[in-house]
């Protein structure tokens, strides 16, 4: 391990301040980030390159890093993140209105998902794969990936109405 990478103090660690989206890897690119999807979710944390780099990610505002995004360190480094493999289930159905229906449910139980044209992946849970399959669907373990939609309101863990003591609301007509 070399003197950057751990030594000094936490405010001698490199800082990553800025984001660029998504795009093809850049020649030169030598570290590498490997993230769950809850730990791509976040504004200030320390974290260790593949190579053993310790960094401080150090954002204005927390947001969601997604698959192929670049941190960039003050220095002008940039630091590739890649989606960690997490323990899901892969969630299909006989049909695309059965498919369409076990999306809605999850959704109202505001589960996490992540929505593919043939199939929905969530983080495996005994309690939802036994639903699924009363719902008509089937449920199987993988390990892959996880990257869940945005919520409607941009944020992924925040589903945009309360629990709390806020005065009851509507949805719509009906």
């Amino acid at each position: 391990m070399n003197s950057e990478q751990m030594s000094g103090s936490p405010q001698t660690w490199p800082r990553a301040t800025a984001v660029e989206e998504a795009g093809p890897r850049l020649e030169g690119m030598t570290e590498t980030v490997c993230l769950t999807s809850d730990e791509r979710h976040r504004r200030r944390l320390v974290m260790t390159t593949e190579t053993g780099l310790t960094f401080l990610l150090d954002l204005p505002e927390a947001r969601l890093l997604r698959e192929g995004d670049r941190l960039v360190l003050e220095d002008g480094r940039r630091i590739d993140v890649r989606a960690k493999p997490e323990p899901l289930l892969e969630v299909r159905a006989p049909d695309r209105g059965t498919l369409l229906r076990l999306a809605w449910h999850l959704g109202n139980r505001h589960t996490p998902a992540a929505l593919e044209e043939e199939r929905l992946l969530i983080r495996r849970d005994h309690v939802l794969a036994e639903m699924i399959r009363r719902l008509g669907g089937e449920t199987f373990e993988v390990e892959e990936a996880f990257d869940p939609e945005g919520g409607a309101y941009g944020d992924p863990h925040n589903h945009g109405h309360g629990h709390g003591n806020e005065p009851p609301h509507s949805h719509g007509p009906g």
